[in-house]
C-alpha cells in the first residue's frame, strides 16, 4: 500500500513519492538551546521519531537531519540574564537537550547539525541573495526583499496584503516593513563572525536552509515542525531557497505537529504549568509517555493531563500484562487448535491494519488500536485455553513488540520476578481458605498482601499477583 501524508502546503493527503524512489531526505527543525526542552518539543521529536521509524520500516532509506539553533536572539537575552557568554550558555542547554533526545529513547535522526559550524554555508547563502536581486544591505544588516519573491505566503494560505500587516523585526532601514534579517550588524556583547557586509551573525532563518542544502540539496523530501514554525519561519525557508536556486518546490511534503496544552491552558513559566522533559520523567515512564502522545494523531492538538498519563500507564501495563501471560503459557510445539488457528488469522490482520493505519498519514491512534484490540483477543481465548502453541506464541509476542517498537514501547525484556516466600505462603494461605469458602480470612489476607504492595487477580488460570504501582 502506497504511504499517504497530508501535506501542510497543499492542505490535503497526497500519495508519497520521494525525489529519488526509495531514498528520502528529511529535515526537522530543532531547538534553540537557551532553555530546558519542554513537553511541547518532547511531543514533536516523538512524532517525527515515529514517522522515521515507519519509513525505515516500509523500507525507505531516510537521511534524518535535525538543526540546533545555537546563535538566536532569545539566546543571547538569556545570557544577559545570566551573566554568561552566550555560545557556553547555548552549549550547556544543548547539552540537556541531547540527554533529553536520548531518555526519550529517539534514536533516528542521522545528523545534528549547530548554526554556528556552518557559517561559511550561511554567508555563501546570502551572497547569493544579494547578487540574485532577492536581499539588501543596511547600515544594521541583509534584508531579505519579499517583495521580490511573489510566492510568497504561499505556505501560510496567507495573500499579499495580509502579509503587509505583519510587522517583522521593526527596523526603519528596511525597505518593507515583513522583510526579514539575513545578517544582523555586530552590535556590543554579542556573538560575532566576520562576513563582507561587517562583522555580525546570522538571522534564524538563513540558518536552515543554508544547513539543509548542505545536506540535503535544494530539493528534498519531507520538512517538519511545529504548527507554530509556519509562519514566519518556513514561509522565509521557502522564500530564500526557492530564490537562490529557481526550483519548485523546495520541499515536496511539509508536515507540522499540533499543538500542546497542559489542562487545556497554554503552557507557560507565569502560569506554573511549564514542564520541561527532564521533570517529566522523573514521574512518568518514557514508554508511557510515547504511548500518551502517539494516542493522539501528530497533525492533533494535544491536552497533557495527569490523569490521561495515568490512563496511558494502565494500558501499557495492560499490554505487557497480556505479554507475560503469553510467556507463562507456552506449550510445546504441535498442532494448532481451532481457536489457535483463529489467532493467527488474528495477528496477521492486526499486523495489516496496522500497516494500512501507518500508511494512512501515520496514524498512530488507529494503529495502536490493534494492538490493543490483539490483547484483548488474546486475553478471551486464555479464559477457556490454558496454554498456546509455543510458536504460535513467539509469532504474537514478536508482533507485538515489532509493532509497538515503531511507536517506542513494549520494548522492555522481561523481568522474572520471584515472591519472597512469606508471601508466597500468604498468596497459599488464601487460597486454601477460598477452597474452604471462608472467605473473610481470603478477604483479610488479601488485604494485607495489598498493603505489602502486591495485587492479586482471581482468574480461571488460578490466582495471579502483581507489583502495586
Amino acid at each position: 500500500m502506497t504511504i499517504r501524508v497530508y501535506n501542510s502546503h497543499t492542505r490535503k493527503k497526497e500519495d508519497f513519492k520521494p525525489i529519488s524512489d526509495k531514498k528520502v531526505r528529511m529535515f526537522v527543525c530543532g531547538p534553540t538551546v537557551y532553555d530546558l526542552s519542554h513537553l511541547g518539543h518532547a511531543r514533536t521529536y516523538i512524532a517525527y521519531d515515529v514517522i522515521a521509524r515507519w519509513l525505515r520500516y516500509r523500507g525507505f532509506n531516510l537521511f534524518y537531519l535535525m538543526n540546533i539553533t545555537d546563535i538566536d536572539d532569545k539566546i543571547i537575552k538569556r545570557a544577559r540574564e545570566k551573566n554568561e557568554d552566550p555560545l557556553k550558555l547555548a552549549r550547556r542547554f544543548e547539552e540537556s537537550f541531547f540527554q533529553d533526545i536520548a531518555s526519550l529513547q529517539i534514536d533516528t535522526i542521522d545528523v545534528y547539525a549547530r548554526a554556528s559550524e556552518h557559517m561559511p554555508e550561511i554567508i555563501d547563502q546570502i551572497e547569493r541573495l544579494i547578487e540574485k536581486g532577492f536581499a539588501y544591505i543596511t547600515q544594521t544588516g541583509v534584508y531579505f526583499d519579499v517583495s521580490k519573491f511573489e510566492d510568497y505566503g504561499k505556505l501560510s494560505h496567507q495573500d499579499p496584503e495580509e502579509l503587509k500587516r505583519h510587522r517583522i523585526e521593526p527596523d526603519p532601514s528596511k525597505r518593507n516593513k515583513q522583510d526579514f534579517s539575513l545578517w544582523k550588524m555586530r552590535k556590543e556583547g554579542e556573538p560575532y563572525w566576520n562576513s563582507p557586509w561587517g562583522e555580525g551573525r546570522p538571522g534564524w532563518h538563513i540558518e536552515d536552509t543554508a544547513i539543509a542544502e548542505k545536506y540535503l540539496g535544494q530539493q528534498y523530501d519531507i520538512h517538519g515542525g511545529g504548527i507554530d514554525l509556519i509562519f514566519p519561519h518556513h514561509e522565509a525557508e521557502i522564500a530564500q531557497m526557492e530564490s537562490i536556486s529557481g526550483k519548485k518546490p523546495m520541499v515536496r511534503y511539509w508536515l507540522h505537529t499540533g499543538f500542546l496544552k497542559v489542562e487545556g491552558k497554554k503552557m507557560a513559566k507565569s502560569l506554573g504549568n511549564f514542564i520541561t522533559i527532564q521533570d517529566a520523567l522523573k514521574r512518568y515512564d518514557v514508554e508511557a509517555l510515547r504511548l500518551f502522545f502517539s494516542s493522539t494523531h501528530y497533525r492533533s492538538p494535544i491536552d497533557f493531563h495527569e490523569k490521561k498519563i495515568e490512563q496511558a500507564k494502565t494500558a501499557l501495563e495492560a499490554l505487557y500484562e497480556t505479554i507475560n501471560s503469553i510467556r507463562r503459557s507456552v506449550k510445546s510445539m504441535g498442532d494448532l487448535t481451532e481457536d489457535e488457528k483463529a489467532l493467527e488469522r488474528m495477528i496477521e490482520e492486526s499486523r495489516r491494519r496496522f500497516g494500512e493505519a501507518m500508511d494512512n498519514d501515520f496514524n498512530t491512534p488507529l494503529a495502536l488500536s490493534c494492538l490493543f484490540d490483539l490483547a484483548k483477543y488474546v486475553n478471551r481465548l486464555f479464559d477457556t485455553q490454558k496454554s498456546i502453541n509455543k510458536r504460535l506464541a513467539d509469532y504474537l509476542i514478536n508482533t507485538f513488540r515489532e509493532l509497538g517498537g515503531i511507536i517506542g514501547i513494549l520494548q522492555k525484556e522481561e523481568v522474572k520476578e520471584e515472591l519472597p516466600e512469606e508471601l508466597r505462603l500468604l498468596i497459599e494461605e488464601r487460597e486454601r481458605a477460598r477452597e474452604r469458602k471462608d472467605w473473610k480470612t481470603a478477604d483479610e489476607i488479601r488485604k494485607k498482601l495489598e498493603e505489602l504492595g502486591i495485587i492479586l487477580e482471581d482468574t480461571s488460570q488460578g490466582v495471579k499477583w502483581k507489583k502495586k504501582i
